[in-house]
């Protein structure tokens, strides 16, 4: 059973993302609404001409409780929104759960009292070379888990996405979040954090653009993660992995979405274990972008049909802005000593 998507919000990550995503499964758009009524145009005219709202109250006047809100606007208007759509609806939010641990705090206050279905779309859960890799650690094939690793060296075009100028956090609660999100899905709660992140002179007008975390699971696992945005040199060293050191074997992932974003590069997934000590590569059929993002619509589909809440519904997503903002508070910590 599915339902009509209503879109808040039609920029980049919709159109390259969103919308493809929801192709490739059949789903059917039931309107649009974008403060910039062009690009809510464009989105519609790939969509069999389904209606462009003048205003978001007319876009929840047409969907009312009988649609899915798919909400795609910087963090400190969720809120807002989600005080609009009637009670008991369902929605799936682009992340994060607002800018600041308060801003999630109020998101679930409103979703709590005004009885909204909401989940937040951390897709990286979803990529298709994140569902492989955690095939391989149930089968246990890697052995014990003991050293996870997310790098990224790369360049990021910042400048598509000028909100984010304003933003009082930027790399950590609007990039690596969703490393801290997988990290924390895949292999747990840490037992403490370490984290600093710092601006970068090439992208002068952002609170921040490279970031250092550290979870601490005890002495025998870690899990570390490093950006840094602003790469000067041509794509050769380039780097975009997750790597995973078990006991008996190592999964070395590449996320191919940062390099030459936003066109890419492919994932990929190589896997080398005791048993078969060749690296072997990993079929993996489609990418983070436009891939993953059928897994959060399809869970919002099968949460309104009567099934189970998504993995990322609003209760899980607050403990990843709950880490996050605990870096944030590490970082400045550090920053003042």
């Amino acid at each position: 059973m599915t339902f009509p998507i209503y879109a808040i919000g039609t920029g980049a990550i919709v159109t390259s993302a969103h919308f493809p995503a929801y192709e490739m499964l059949g789903y059917q758009y039931g309107g649009f609404y974008d403060q910039r009524r062009d690009a809510a145009e464009a989105l519609a005219l790939r969509s069999q001409n389904q209606p462009v709202f003048e205003s978001v109250e007319d876009l929840i006047e047409a969907c009312g409780t009988t649609g899915i809100y798919d909400i795609a606007v910087p963090g400190k208007y969720v809120a807002e929104i989600l005080n609009k759509i009637p009670e008991g609806a369902y929605t799936l939010i682009q992340k994060p759960l607002g800018e600041t641990l308060e801003q999630a705090k109020e998101i679930l206050r409103i979703c709590q009292e005004r009885r909204i279905h909401g989940a937040i779309n951390f897709q990286l859960r979803w990529a298709p070379v994140i569902l492989k890799l955690k095939e391989y650690l149930s089968q246990g094939e890697l052995g014990r888990i003991q050293d996870v690793e997310f790098q990224v060296c790369c360049q990021t075009p910042w400048a598509l996405w000028k909100f984010l100028e304003s933003a009082p956090r930027m790399e950590m609660i609007y990039h690596s979040i969703h490393y801290i999100d997988c990290a924390r899905h895949i292999f747990g709660e840490p037992k403490r954090i370490f984290a600093r992140s710092i601006k970068d002179e090439k992208s002068p007008l952002l609170e921040s653009s490279r970031s250092f975390l550290y979870f601490d699971y005890g002495d025998w696992k870690r899990c570390t993660i490093r950006t840094l945005h602003s790469h000067p040199s041509d794509p050769k060293y380039q780097v975009s992995t997750l790597k995973v050191e078990g006991t008996e074997g190592v999964a070395r992932i590449q996320l191919g979405l940062n390099l030459s974003y936003p066109v890419g590069e492919p994932d990929t997934l190589e896997v080398w274990t005791q048993q078969s000590p060749e690296w072997q590569q990993v079929p993996v059929e489609g990418n983070w972008i436009p891939h993953a993002f059928r897994g959060p619509m399809q869970e919002m589909m099968q949460w309104k049909a009567g099934g189970e809440p998504p993995s990322t519904e609003v209760h899980d997503a607050f403990a990843t802005m709950e880490l996050v903002d605990q870096a944030y508070r590490i970082s400045d910590e550090m920053a003042s000593s």
